[in-house]
């Protein structure tokens, strides 16, 4: 019989938790495979067995959803389909993600970032979710797509509500996706009628012999990018700026030499994964460490316990910011494999440069901030900072 966990696995009050990795690495080190009858979840949380269930797509299904609440979405997404009908999706958007589309908006992401700084008072105390961590991805996405929301906050309400768990002063998952189903439907007739250089422009309008989108599934790539590509890298900015503020001797090489940033980076995304962990259902009988996970069972796989599993990552506890190789799991494996990761490095590279070569001594307050509460995220809605203390 198993022995008890000292604190009952849920993903939600892990997220909101200063410090889960305890939790984490007991799971990982005493319970590799854990039921959870509060939630229904069978937990796998060593590097190896979370590896296996990423690239196994024929036993961990992504049909009946990703997250421990089965969110699964009206409209076709990457994330909650399975093959064939993924490889189809996912054939007709990888073509839309060519290197010189993502070359082109390098340029696009530093000057935004430069923007976002030059409007922070760097003597007052200011929310840096609002001032940066939130503002760059979405403009970012939004550039990329092709689309713009008059107003950003609006946005981030409704798209942030289908990732939250946190439902008590905002919309619902369900309202939130439904929102912005609303607005692609509004902008798609017109990047139909009248295509640019944009993304949507280019899965609406694919080249000769390429695979075509229907309307639904344009919409529903659109919606996954705009939550997933935003909510994602803001919170790994997030992370990566406290991480970095903790360490205040790591911060000062960084910002002497930004050369070392893109591996402090991939450190940051293994240290404080921005997607502790997501789910899969099993599609046959299968075992784990001698345990019998059975058909039709939700097998949620932590990647903020796997991503420091010692087997894997020595002194995996530790944040080593020259770390290499660094073969972490924060944009997942296989055929789920986030499409927009190379994106997301960039904007993390690029804002930590200019960042740290504008306010190398920075202070944030995370014990004053609010933390995010979500199955699947980890990060800040708030984040107190002085710029130049």
């Amino acid at each position: 019989m198993e022995k008890e966990l000292i604190v009952e696995f849920d993903p939600q009050a892990l997220s909101e938790r200063p410090d889960p990795y305890p939790i984490f690495a007991e799971l990982r080190e005493n319970h590799p495979v854990h039921y959870s009858p509060e939630r229904d979840l069978w937990v796998v949380s060593r590097y190896d067995d979370v590896r296996k269930v990423l690239l196994d797509a024929e036993t961990f299904a992504s049909g009946k959803g990703t997250v421990p609440t089965g969110f699964v979405a009206v409209k076709p997404m990457l994330i909650t389909q399975d093959p064939p009908y993924h490889t189809h999706l996912r054939s007709a958007v990888h073509l839309a993600f060519t290197p010189r589309r993502m070359a082109k908006l390098d340029a696009f992401i530093r000057r935004v970032t430069r923007e976002l700084l030059d409007a922070i008072d760097p003597k007052s105390e200011t929310d840096l979710f609002e001032a940066l961590t939130d503002p760059l991805p979405v403009a970012v996405i939004t550039e990329l797509l092709g689309i713009g929301f008059e107003d950003r906050r609006t946005f981030s309400h409704y798209a942030g509500a289908v990732i939250h768990a946190d439902r008590a002063h905002g919309p619902s998952a369900a309202e939130g996706i439904e929102w912005i189903y609303r607005y692609l439907e509004r902008v798609l007739p017109e990047r139909e009628a009248n295509p640019g250089d944009d993304l949507v422009s280019r899965l609406l309008h694919p080249g000769p012999g390429e695979p075509k989108l229907t309307h639904d599934e344009v919409v529903g790539f659109s919606a996954l990018l705009l939550m997933a590509g935003t909510e994602t890298t803001t919170n790994a900015l997030g992370n990566a700026i406290v991480v970095l503020h903790e360490r205040p001797e790591i911060r000062a090489r960084l910002a002497a030499n930004p050369a070392g940033i893109p591996r402090a980076v991939e450190e940051c995304l293994r240290f404080e994964s921005p997607v502790p962990g997501l789910s899969r259902v099993t599609t046959r009988d299968v075992e784990f460490h001698g345990r019998k996970i059975p058909e039709g069972a939700r097998v949620h796989m932590a990647f903020a316990a796997a991503n420091r599993d010692e087997r894997m990552f020595p002194n995996g506890e530790s944040f080593e910011p020259d770390r290499t190789p660094n073969a972490h799991l924060a944009f997942s494996l296989g055929i789920h494999f986030c499409l927009g990761a190379s994106l997301a490095r960039a904007e993390l590279k690029i804002a930590l440069e200019e960042l740290l070569a504008r306010h190398p001594g920075y202070q944030v307050f995370p014990e004053r901030g609010k933390r995010l509460r979500s199955d699947a995220a980890r990060g800040f809605s708030f984040l107190p900072c002085v710029a130049a203390p």
